[in-house]
């Protein structure tokens, strides 16, 4: 007698680069930093080694509150891979931080119904300590 039982995988996490380490560093800490270019005047994201536009080597990490706005989302109805099947329907969303950049993650702990473009949002850190490593994702501001 045979039993068929679905693979188990686990959920892929980021690998921190040198680069990125002080994103990671700080989401430890439950805080969000990025970077701001003072010859641009503005924050950045993703990280990156010189300014966009100008290509300054000004490049300085700041803490954010984190909060912002929803830009926009989608629902998935089907795993995005099989590492993803127990987590039934996701919503994958964009959040505009309150400082400009705008950042891909994962809406938590909202009813579908509820969700609305432009919904004040604020961070959630979740924390994987066997990988050593804290996810962002956003839950609606109440």
């Amino acid at each position: 007698m045979s039993t068929d039982t679905a693979p188990v995988f686990e959920r892929p996490l980021p690998v921190p680069t040198p680069l990125t380490q002080p994103f990671w560093d700080a989401l430890a800490e439950h805080k969000v930093r990025i970077q701001y270019s003072p010859s641009l005047g503005e924050y950045v994201f993703y990280p990156r080694p010189l300014a966009p536009r100008t290509l300054a080597d000004d490049l300085q990490w700041r803490e954010i509150p984190g909060t912002g706005t929803l830009y926009t989302y989608t629902i998935t109805t089907r795993p995005v891979s099989p590492h993803f099947a127990a987590e039934g329907p996701m919503v994958l969303a964009v959040v505009q931080w309150d400082e400009g950049p705008k950042f891909s993650t994962e809406l938590i702990n909202i009813d579908h119904a509820d969700l609305t473009i432009g919904m004040r949002v604020k961070p959630v850190f979740c924390d994987y300590p066997a990988s050593d490593i804290t996810m962002l994702r956003y839950e609606p501001e109440v």
